[in-house]
């Protein structure tokens, strides 16, 4: 039996930071960091059954093209991350009577819609990018035990020896036969998805290579992290993907991280038009979903 302090179970039945009861949840969720953006999308609905919000999460479960699907925002950064896809699993994987982890676990279908900074010069504002895979320079992982393979291992490594940092950043791929899905590009689709692999960073400013007043530590930060490692590129970063990866690997859960780009880190371009870039992606994402 998981003990109460452990697993916090509201008076009414309900998640703790979330909120929500089991019943209130879909099994394809589409996830966000702006809690603004969770009425953007789900204003395309069918139907609206559930509007939660508690903090900086606000879930929103409805119907679209006859797939129920759950909006939840999120905040910014992996920490937020790591409540987010703990309490999901929950909701699903524990009964919350008996507090015991359900002998039939159910696999989630997670969707993060989130926006990002490209990291090379050919990946113009206003592409749209899934993460085939998520590069970790957060600590959340320094709590869990992740499995990596001989690739990832000796990818880490040399991203640690080119960076400095005295930590070990951590691999995770997307699930790929979502990859698949949201980057099949038919002759109809308007809209085209390109592949990449993704830099999660712990901050905005200094982890991603920005100065304002404060001088980052690592000088040259965005050429040491941009260079191949074999045939393996960073293409963007952002702050939450990784620990989307990792957290979606442990649990067992398929996950992928579909970027609009906003941002050309080496042209030093910004979207002129943020939100329509953020509208296409989501045009884009509720489509794709209907097909899944």
């Amino acid at each position: 039996m998981i003990p109460s302090s452990e697993l916090v179970i509201n008076p009414d039945n309900s998640i703790y930071h979330l909120n929500l009861q089991p019943h209130q949840l879909a099994d394809t969720i589409i996830t966000v960091g702006d809690p603004e953006r969770v009425p953007s999308i789900s204003q395309f609905f069918d139907s609206i059954e559930v509007k939660i919000h508690k903090r900086e999460f606000i879930t929103h479960t409805g119907m679209y093209k006859g797939k129920r699907i759950s909006v939840i925002s999120t905040g910014m950064g992996t920490d937020n991350v790591e409540v987010l896809m703990t309490e999901l699993d929950a909701l699903v994987n524990v009964d919350f009577k008996t507090r015991k982890i359900k002998e039939k676990l159910t696999s989630l279908t997670i969707i993060r819609v989130g926006t990002s900074g490209s990291l090379q010069e050919d990946i113009k504002v206003g592409s749209l990018l899934a993460s085939q895979n998520a590069v970790g320079m957060d600590t959340l992982m320094q709590f869990y035990r992740l499995e990596q393979s001989q690739k990832e291992q000796e990818i880490s490594q040399q991203i640690k020896e080119n960076t400095q940092v005295d930590f070990n950043p951590y691999i995770v791929s997307a699930d790929e036969n979502l990859v698949n899905h949201f980057t099949k590009n038919d002759a109809s689709d308007s809209l085209k998805m390109i592949k990449g692999n993704t830099l999660t960073c712990p901050g905005f400013y200094a982890p991603q290579g920005r100065e304002v007043r404060l001088k980052p530590k690592i000088d040259n930060y965005l050429d040491k992290i941009r260079n191949k490692i074999d045939d393996f590129q960073l293409t963007n970063m952002e702050m939450e993907t990784a620990g989307y990866y990792a957290m979606g690997r442990l649990l067992g859960h398929k996950m992928i991280s579909l970027n609009a780009i906003l941002a050309n880190r080496i042209t030093h371009q910004f979207s002129e038009n943020p939100q329509e870039e953020v509208n296409r992606l989501i045009h884009y994402t509720l489509e794709k979903i209907s097909s899944l």
